[in-house]
């Protein structure tokens, strides 16, 4: 059975947590690993998601550890959706007093 792993990059604006997991992981820039198989006995070339992992980086007494934590594309695409919510505490418009005057 043939596999092919690929990798993209998230980033979260704001801590987030993570489906399944009890700790908080802070906002940042996280690796996500998703393994997938070649179906096979097709025409074309077609794959299937099997896995989804988002690496994540020790800190403090684990700093120089990585973690694979398995996750869904799902779970992964909530806690996404959820980061974008929030307000961006760092927008003019979040701090500009010239709106108010209006």
């Amino acid at each position: 059975m043939a596999m092919r792993s690929t990798n993209s990059t998230v980033t979260f604006k704001h801590p987030f947590f993570l489906s399944g997991y009890t700790d908080e992981l802070p906002a940042g820039d996280y690796d996500v690993v998703v393994q997938e198989e070649l179906l096979e006995g097709l025409s074309f070339a077609a794959y299937r998601r099997t896995a989804t992992y988002l690496t994540v980086r020790g800190k403090g007494q684990r700093a120089g550890r990585v973690e694979l934590r398995s996750t869904s594309e799902r779970d992964l695409e909530t806690a996404l959706g959820l980061d974008r919510r929030f307000p961006n505490r760092n927008s003019e418009t979040a701090l500009s007093p010239s709106e108010d005057l209006k």
